[in-house]
């Protein structure tokens, strides 16, 4: 990488663009958190090649697909259906709660937090 430098005043200054502001989703913006904090390392070597931007919009659309899948799955094997909506709708919304914060979890462990997904 070759950087070029201005003069200001007597003082060479690095001609730095920063990177555009990821477009991305709380997944993303979760991810970015987690390598800001505990892999460094990682996030320095991303943004200085520029690839902190592609990597955040790829988790954010993993972790949306592998929600919407493990819910469907999870509600699925627990019976939670449209007839129990019908029916009961307080045990129904209790059940999807319930599938949301577990599927969420998942994905933080599986997608955010993992050191390997770089």
């Amino acid at each position: 990488m070759k950087l070029t430098y201005r003069d200001e005043n007597g003082y060479l200054i690095p001609d730095l663009i920063a990177p555009d502001s990821p477009a991305v989703g709380p997944w993303g913006m979760r991810r970015l958190a987690h390598l800001r904090q505990h892999q460094r390392p990682i996030y320095s070597g991303m943004l200085m090649t520029r690839t902190l931007n592609e990597h955040l919009e790829e988790i954010d659309r993993a972790a949306e697909e592998m929600t919407e899948l493990l819910m469907t799955q999870l509600a699925e094997r627990e019976g939670v259906t449209e007839q129990l909506k019908a029916e009961d709708q307080m045990a129904w919304v209790q059940a999807m709660n319930s599938i949301r914060n577990r599927a969420e979890e998942i994905v933080l462990a599986e997608l955010i937090y993992t050191e390997g997904r770089c």
